[in-house]
Order: structure tokens, then sequence, then C-alpha cells
């Protein structure tokens, strides 16, 4: 069983917030008296000042410093620029040697100056006014955070040594071009908090967690590739049906279904194709509520080993296994008795 941590996401999908507003933005409702012409000045009055990163504040916001490239000169290789009101980190263009950055809560709307940065490693932009984070392809990028933007679309995150990548809480529509070739090292995908609508476009081999809490999804699509993955959070959707789901989803240990439209705990059933299925959550779903519920998904899913966080006990699998046995004698039963009277009609005849 996989050792993530279903609870430490279920807390975050529940407390997760959603881009910082403008609060000024926020409060233009009420005045109806202004013109067109009127409210597009005062939007543009209420722009935000340029704030642009300067030398001084990369001087103080450097660290660790490592020997560079030829290991005959040295250069500090760690930037936290987070929380300073920043809309232009141009001058980061300069600072090649760069290799874990921190631009987090700002203002910027234009990371393409990290596009000569080509030994970074760790990139956090979470919580700026993004609306793509396409970049060149950077070499070495093992880890990426764009998370509460406002970005519309996956592309141009095509990094070959890229392992955890983040859009959690942006504006994200559907999924393109993200490419297996490119992101062949690509673990760990959070989409989490967008407007996705299905799963369709995450054609990644080698990913073992993706987390898709909080969209709009309806349908399960594409699933089938994702032959590696161990971890599924689809928290908070609007699924209604367990169909996508495929034998070829081998390794798949942990689903998350909670707070979905389930009505009916008999497609539970769909998942036997999983293999390696041991721990299942659909709690707030409407099925969820039937008295019966837990014992009913174990008679589909009797290798389940954890619902909704409580293991199943000894006494549970054994009354899961007479029902399954009961059930499964009685439609032997009723199926010699259909063929019986097939039978007899046609010996009548």
């Amino acid at each position: 069983m996989s050792d993530i941590s279903d609870q430490e996401y279920d807390e975050e999908q529940e407390g997760g917030e959603e881009p910082e507003q403008d609060p000024e933005g926020e409060g233009g409702e009420g005045e109806e008296g202004e013109g067109e012409g009127e409210g597009e000045e005062k939007e543009e009055e209420e722009k935000e000042p340029e704030n642009p990163l300067t030398e001084e504040i990369i001087g103080e916001s450097l660290s660790l410093l490592c020997k560079t490239g030829n290991g005959l000169a040295h250069a500090y290789v760690k930037l936290d620029i987070h929380d300073k009101e920043l809309t232009d980190i141009s001058l980061l263009s300069s600072f090649i040697h760069l290799r874990y950055v921190d631009t987090s809560q700002n203002k910027i709307r234009d990371i393409s100056p990290l596009n000569s940065l080509t030994h970074l490693l760790t990139l956090k932009c979470d919580r700026n006014l993004l609306t793509s984070a396409r970049l060149d392809e950077l070499p070495y990028i093992q880890t990426a955070s764009f998370a509460s933007n406002q970005i519309t679309t996956t592309e141009g995150v095509n990094h070959p040594l890229l392992e955890s990548l983040n859009l959690s809480f942006n504006e994200i529509v559907m999924v393109s071009g993200l490419e297996p070739s490119k992101l062949g090292r690509l673990h760990t995908l959070e989409l989490r908090g967008n407007k996705l609508e299905s799963t369709d476009g995450i054609y990644l081999p080698n990913l073992k967690n993706l987390f898709l809490g909080a969209n709009t999804i309806k349908t399960l699509e594409g699933l089938e590739r994702l032959e590696h993955l161990t971890t599924l959070h689809l928290r908070d959707n609007q699924i209604e049906k367990l169909d996508g789901f495929s034998e070829n989803m081998k390794n798949l240990q942990y689903v998350n279904l909670r707070g979905n439209s389930i009505t009916d705990v008999k497609e539970t059933s769909k998942l036997k194709v999983l293999p390696m299925l041991r721990a299942l959550v659909i709690s707030e779903n409407p099925c969820s509520d039937e008295d019966d519920y837990r014992m009913e998904v174990l008679i589909q899913l009797r290798r389940l080993e954890r619902l909704d966080k409580d293991e199943f006990n000894d006494d549970e699998r054994q009354e899961a296994e007479d029902i399954y046995e009961q059930r499964r004698l009685e439609e032997a039963q009723q199926q010699e008795g259909a063929e019986e009277v097939i039978q007899s009609d046609g010996e009548e005849a």
C-alpha cells in the first residue's frame, strides 16, 4: 500500500485557497452610474504599480554558496524572493547559476526571464498572476509548482527531468500538450481546483500520483494509459459512473472518490479490474448513505483492505465471502432453471 498520506491531501482539498483576488476589483458591483469609458479609466488607475526586482533585493535573498560547473569558481545558487510584491523579474536572466528559486506570493505575470536559468532544479511560482507556465525546455529542473495563479493551459511544461508538477487552483479547462517522450520522469501531477470536465489528455505512462480533486470532472477517459499509477485522487467532482478504469492500471492501490455523485454502490464492481486496489474512499456520495453500503462494497471488491479510512476486519470479510457465495449459487440455480424451461418448451414443440 502506498504510504502517501490521503489525510494530508484531503485536508488540503478542504482548506485549499483559490488565487487571491484584488480586493479593490471585487467592490465595483454597486457603481451603476459609471459609463464604460470611466470604468476603463478606473481600471487603468487601479493597476498595480511596477515593482521590479532589484540587485539590492537579490543580494539580500541569495544563499547556498556552491561551486560552479567548471569547479573553479563559486556562486550562490538559491534565491528566495517570495512575498515582496514584485511585478517584474527580468533581472533574473543574468543569474545563470541559480538552482533553487522561489518567486511565490508576488504579482508576476511573466516568467520568461527564467529561460536563462539552465541549471535550475527547483522552481516555486505559486500565488502570482501567471496565465501560463510556459518555459523553454529546462534540462535539469525536477520540481515545479505554479499553484494558485490564473493559468489556463498545461502547454509548455515539458522538461526532461521533471519529477513533480503542481498546477493546482488555476483556470485549466482541459489537459493538452503533455508529451510522454519529454515527461518520462514525471511521477506526480497535481491539477486540483481547476475547471477540468474530463481526465483525458494525461498520457503519462510513468506517472505514479495524480491529484484531480475539486474540478468538475464527469467522465473518466484516457486512464488506461497510466499503467504505473498508484494513487488517484478524484475527490469533489461530479462523477456518477465508474466506467473508464482498466486492467492496464495494474499498480493502482488507492482511489479517492469522496464527494462525487455515485448513487449505486454496485458501480464499485467496475473497480474489479484493478488487481492491486487496496484502499477506496467513496464517502459523501449518495450511495454511502445506504445501510449495507460498506458490506456491499466488500462483496464487490473482496481484495479491498480499507474503505473510507476504516480497515475491514476478519468478521466482515467472512460475511462478505458467505454472501458472495450464496448469491453465486442462487444465480447458478436460476440459470439452470431457465435452461430447463427452454429445453422443456423445445421438446413440447
